[in-house]
């Protein structure tokens, strides 16, 4: 990067006005301009510190799961923690940072370079916390992991694409008895 630094206190600034007009407005709706006024940053503060929307986007949902994830449940019930896991990535997507990833997986859709980073930073650690949970014992040996996971996390993204269908605790006791009848 050149230039000055970064002011600490002005990204974190930035990045929040992200998230608070994503909240309110949509991310569709959210503008380079309007995150530079709500963070009352200048736009070339923005512009030298991001180029586009979806980066600035990437790196605040990047922070906010980073600093509000809880840990793996670790109980030592499969089924327990595979429900625990799915309650807590499924109130993660009902909030703003749902909000956000669906918003950059349509920008996604036309922009390689944003799909890599966001399956980086944001898809593939949550798939990989996910493996992780299921390889305790809550699938069945002979059933594919990684077909497991594009199931449970194909479902949630189906059903916050399309809004058919809550994504909810119900939900993750639903997937969970699915899983378990397997067997």
């Amino acid at each position: 990067m050149v230039g000055r630094p970064r002011s600490e206190v002005a990204r974190r600034a930035i990045l929040q006005a992200a998230l608070d007009l994503c909240a309110r407005d949509g991310y569709q709706n959210v503008t380079m301009k309007g995150i530079a006024e709500a963070a009352g940053s200048g736009r070339q503060t923005v512009y030298r510190w991001w180029q586009t929307r979806a980066q600035v986007m990437l790196e605040a949902v990047t922070e906010i799961m980073a600093e509000s994830m809880p840990p793996i449940p670790g109980s030592g019930d499969p089924r327990a923690d595979l429900v625990a896991f799915l309650e807590q990535t499924f109130a993660m997507a009902q909030g703003v940072a749902g909000q956000v990833v669906v918003g950059l997986m349509a920008d996604a859709q036309a922009d390689a370079a944003v799909a890599a980073e966001l399956r980086a930073k944001v898809i593939g650690p949550r798939r990989a916390a996910l493996r992780e949970v299921l390889a305790r014992g809550a699938l069945p040996a002979d059933v594919d992991l990684e077909l497991a996971v594009d199931v449970i996390f194909g479902v949630m993204w189906y059903r916050l694409l399309n809004r058919h269908a809550e994504v909810n605790v119900a939900l993750a006791e639903e997937i969970a008895g699915l899983l378990g009848r397997i067997r």
